[in-house]
């Protein structure tokens, strides 16, 4: 009597699986039918002229000197108390060479001990991982 229950238990729950042809052929709807997407159109742009003759080509220019001057704007004149602190940092007197060889293993360099290079070796971040112990 009992396996005759749970037969028909058994057999109640899943007549109630069927009847859609499956869990993998139902029916969805289509993503693609949401919305109608546009055309792709290119916008005409009227602010393009031909070039005026006796302009340089455009293979001509420097593209490394024009990103350059398109990022910082080119030279700009100092004001006068920027040149005067460089004036008073020694700005004649500096090599026109020195960042070239700033990593030079024949320069002089001064240790500062290990707790300097530990705090300039300490990951970035808002500090919480980023722990200092002082060797007693």
């Amino acid at each position: 009597m009992r396996k005759l229950i749970l037969a028909a238990g058994l057999v109640s729950t899943l007549s109630a699986c069927g009847g859609g042809g499956g869990l993998f052929n139902r029916e969805r709807p289509d993503e693609f039918a949401v919305s109608r997407q546009a055309p792709l159109v290119i916008p005409p742009d009227f602010a393009l002229v031909p070039p005026a003759p006796g302009t340089p080509a455009a293979a001509s220019v420097d593209s490394s000197k024009a990103a350059m001057d398109a990022m910082f704007g080119g030279p700009a004149a100092r004001s006068a108390s920027e040149s005067a602190t460089l004036n008073a940092a020694g700005r004649g007197s500096a090599a026109a060479g020195i960042r070239s060889s700033a990593g030079d293993p024949g320069t002089e360099v001064v240790d500062k001990g290990a707790t300097t290079r530990d705090i300039i070796a300490a990951p970035e971040g808002d500090g919480q991982d980023a722990r200092a112990a002082t060797p007693q």
